[in-house]
């Protein structure tokens, strides 16, 4: 009985392309959100950071993102200063959306929340090969291959030119670690679906190929009953 290796089969190659779902158009972002029902609490607004933005005014928008999350994240994000990765689960997805929309929207599609997770994924969520990629990262003069982050705000760019690296905005403090930013990425306001071609094709393939071998079969069945003259 013939056997086949598996050296010889051939696997079909997956594509894979990623989408960010947003679950609401661009169009239809709200800048203003309340951070509570009640009328002696502030008012939050995105107009700041969206009057930062459309001036090209990189380094105050960036700050004022991380306002904008520290006053999202809650009273004690807001008491203590910074947000815990716990945190981040709390802050709405619209919230998250609008904010990276108007990244989006003013830098040409290089900034935002939604680039990094795409770029992150394409790094396979390697953080130090994401971080070299976007330029959160410097390789240190030495023999041996090693690299740093980069010096806040003198060593980042903060304009949008040829030579800025798509996704370094906003910044997110990864010195205690990587949680944070993992948590932002991971949030259901960026959610990935994921698209798998080439499952198509070899369907396709796969009837084609029956196709070819009921043709085979009939051809070589009218070759067999195909008259020899040739005597």
């Amino acid at each position: 009985m013939a056997t086949t290796s598996l050296h010889s089969i051939r696997l079909p190659q997956l594509h894979r392309r990623h989408r960010i779902r947003h679950h609401f158009p661009s169009s239809s972002i709200n800048l203003t959100l309340s951070s509570s029902t009640t009328t002696s609490s502030p008012i939050l607004t995105f107009d700041s950071l969206a009057n930062h933005l459309a001036a090209s005014d990189f380094r105050q928008a960036d700050e004022e993102t991380r306002r904008l999350l520290i006053a999202l994240a809650g009273e004690a994000a807001q008491k203590r200063g910074y947000v815990f990765f716990s945190e981040v689960q709390f802050i709405a997805a619209d919230d998250l959306q609008a904010i990276d929309d108007l990244w989006s929207r003013h830098s040409e599609g290089r900034f935002g929340y939604s680039v990094q997770r795409r770029l992150w994924e394409k790094s396979r969520r390697d953080f130090t090969k994401f971080f070299i990629n976007i330029g959160w990262m410097r390789r240190m003069e030495t023999e041996v291959e090693q690299f740093i982050y980069k010096s806040f705000p003198g060593e980042f760019i903060w304009e949008l030119g040829d030579e800025t690296p798509e996704g370094h905005l906003p910044l997110t403090n990864a010195l205690r670690g990587t949680q944070l930013l993992g948590s932002i990425l991971t949030h259901p306001a960026f959610e990935i679906e994921e698209v798998v071609e080439g499952e198509e094709e070899e369907e396709e393939e796969e009837e084609n190929g029956e196709k070819d071998k009921e043709r085979g079969k009939a051809l070589s069945s009218s070759r067999r009953l195909k008259p020899d003259y040739s005597f």
